[in-house]
């Protein structure tokens, strides 16, 4: 039995050298449950007593000496292949690489962010709803009745006969005078459409910034107040404002609203076509109609509205003067304003 368990030690030694040997078939082989070592020790039960131990401890010797030669093998294939696989991988860090392009948020967002920013720091909150909107909030809680002639300014796009595509920002004021009573001050920034010709002054897709207070004893006087703040924030200290007499169904009274040419400062230039004014939103009292429609006593409350169009802040703060150039995302001009 000496002799078997030396015999075994030899083979195994002997397989475990090659090369490419199969680690786990040779450990199967020799010492799993029906292996050739396993075999020999069920054999000891010839043995003599004095003979048993001594034929034992030899083969827990064997079965030592082939499983160390095992872990050996496994621990130098795994070492060789970490060797290879460092070597596969090697990277010269001497090669120059390829330059990493950063981009920038576009010129739409960062204004956006900015007007929201100057906003909030006035103490209004952001709202946004849906852009796909009801006629109803769209228009006629807006004091735009069917067949007003102030549809015809803003045509959008028509879903069914009720549902379309808002063309103003507007319907988040019904919405949230709907839903919250006021006191009131929110802005509510998003995307528009109406049915416009694409040029350099139109597009059927652009972004508003709408703004609603709503509270007892509200004035233009607040109006007027709270846009000459954000005017001289965005454009300047030295900004100023003015107000022109204007009608929007759902503001009475209207205006348009106006700030100094931030170019020339007013003297006239070629930005503001030489009348030292730009003009860059609408603005007005919220019209009792539209806060009755709302469930807002007008003889109790009162509130001011505003509109912007971001792409319209966009050109004026960058000179840009053909809007299509917002929209195309050529890289060589997205990254004279990043």
């Amino acid at each position: 039995m000496k002799e078997m368990l030396e015999k075994i030690k030899a083979e195994a030694a002997a397989k475990l050298s090659e090369e490419n040997a199969d680690l786990e078939a040779i450990r199967v082989q020799y010492l799993g449950k029906k292996g050739e070592l396993t075999q020999v020790l069920r054999g000891m039960g010839q043995l003599s007593a004095e003979e048993r131990p001594i034929v034992g401890q030899m083969a827990n010797d064997v079965r030592a000496y082939i499983e160390n030669l095992i872990e050996e093998k496994k621990a130098s294939a795994a070492s060789a292949a970490m060797a290879k696989k460092l070597l596969d991988e090697t990277v010269d860090v001497t090669m120059p690489v390829e330059p990493v392009t950063v981009g920038s948020r576009h010129p739409l967002s960062q204004v956006q962010t900015e007007l929201e920013d100057i906003f909030i720091g006035l103490g209004f909150e952001i709202v946004e709803g849906p852009e796909v909107e009801y006629d109803y909030y769209n228009f006629q809680a807006l004091n735009i009745p069917e067949n007003h002639p102030a549809r015809d300014t803003q045509d959008t796009f028509y879903i069914t006969d009720n549902i379309l595509l808002r063309s103003q920002t507007s319907p988040m004021q019904i919405r949230a005078m709907e839903q919250k009573k006021p006191p009131l001050r929110i802005i509510s920034p998003g995307r528009v459409y109406r049915s416009d010709a694409v040029d350099a002054t139109h597009s059927p897709l652009f972004h508003q910034l709408e703004g609603l207070v709503v509270d007892k004893g509200i004035t233009m006087g607040d109006l007027k107040g709270t846009l000459e703040l954000f005017a001289k924030k965005m454009f300047g200290d030295d900004t100023k404002i003015r107000f022109r007499p204007h009608h929007f169904p759902f503001t009475e009274p209207s205006a348009e609203v106006d700030v100094s040419c931030f170019v020339c400062g007013g003297k006239g230039c070629s930005l503001c076509k030489g009348e030292g004014w730009i003009e860059i939103l609408g603005a007005g009292m919220v019209h009792p109609n539209v806060l009755r429609g709302c469930g807002i006593d007008p003889e109790v409350y009162s509130g001011f509205a505003f509109g912007l169009g971001i792409e319209r802040i966009v050109m004026r703060k960058y000179n840009i003067d053909d809007m299509r150039l917002l929209y195309e995302n050529d890289v060589r001009f997205l990254k004279q304003l990043g």
